[in-house]
């Protein structure tokens, strides 16, 4: 961490935005971690907060009371953290992970996380990787979804998996209670992108003026069986579109159970939508050879669908 230093701005420097001056003048840190520093109050010029993108004027100080860098971006191991695993041999392990973990922390101080609970178990996968918070973790799903992650024990299996990532050779399956009763099985194709205004939304790129960066979703579903107004999916991707599930199943007036955010019905109870990544297919990232992980549902999942069942007309 770099702690208590300042400098002078140097007529070169003259007009510069000051996060672009502080990322030059400390090449160890991120652009990241010196937005993070500027909002937190840490770097100031002339001994007062200043804005981001405020530019900045030869002779001015500038004074870094902390920031962090990069060496400092490392998950804690938090051992009080149980694991459910699945699979585990000395290049992969596999965890069922349940809902409300997040997988991996933002912040190198959160230890609340799937990937603090691996590097407890796992301190040789802290170090894995080109994201150093994301320690060997090879895939991600919401912290409100249930289910199977996949992390690396080396680098050469992490390698591995993030080339069988990148060209969609890696089959996810999925179990997805949604809303109404779907009469078949079916294939979805959008391109999804960022909602402008509502922040952490997917919409089709269609409905909006300008899309930045739509990104191609493909979601193939089979319905597995009605479970009173509502109907249980077993939905496959191969491509991994933030949301992509809940915005496609949305978009076809399907919304998963519990699904606030793309306006899926409430369960009395049931405070997070019902979706469990069950399963996932794929080469052994040493030998070669096909795998296939599965992962039990939940106990929450299990007893929402035994009830709705139970009240189900007859």
């Amino acid at each position: 961490m770099i702690t208590n230093i300042q400098f002078e701005v140097s007529p070169g420097e003259a007009g510069l935005r000051l996060d672009a001056l502080v990322r030059a003048r400390a090449p160890t840190s991120t652009a990241a971690l010196v937005r993070r520093a500027l909002e937190a109050g840490t770097i100031l010029v002339q001994g007062r907060v200043a804005e981001k993108g405020g530019k900045v004027r030869p002779g001015e100080i500038v004074s870094i009371a902390e920031l962090l860098e990069v060496s400092d971006l490392r998950v804690q191991p938090n051992p009080a953290l149980r694991l459910e695993i699945l699979f585990q041999d000395d290049d992969l392990v596999a965890i069922n992970k349940p809902a409300g973990m997040a997988v991996h922390p933002l912040r190198p101080e959160e230890t609340g996380t799937l990937a603090n609970a691996l590097v407890a178990q796992f301190p040789e996968i802290a170090a894995l990787g080109d994201q150093p918070l994301l320690a060997g973790v090879a895939h991600r799903i919401d912290t409100d979804t249930s289910g199977l992650v996949l992390a690396a024990r080396t680098a050469a299996a992490f390698e591995a998996l993030r080339a069988q990532f990148a060209a969609r050779r890696v089959e996810k399956t999925y179990l997805a209670l949604v809303a109404g009763a779907v009469k078949r099985d079916g294939e979805l194709t959008h391109d999804l992108a960022h909602h402008p205004t509502s922040r952490g939304r997917m919409v089709d790129a269609r409905s909006l003026r300008v899309a930045e960066r739509p990104m191609h979703a493909v979601t193939a579903f089979r319905v597995v069986r009605r479970v009173g107004a509502f109907t249980l999916l077993e939905v496959t991707i191969f491509t991994g579109v933030t949301h992509q599930i809940r915005c496609q199943l949305a978009l076809i007036e399907h919304p998963l159970v519990g699904d606030t955010l793309y306006h899926g019905p409430a369960v009395r109870g049931f405070d997070r939508h019902f979706l469990h990544a069950a399963a996932v297919a794929l080469a052994h990232p040493r030998s070669g050879d096909p795998m296939r992980i599965e992962a039990p549902l939940t106990p929450d999942l299990r007893a929402l669908l035994a009830a709705l069942e139970q009240n189900a007309p007859k």
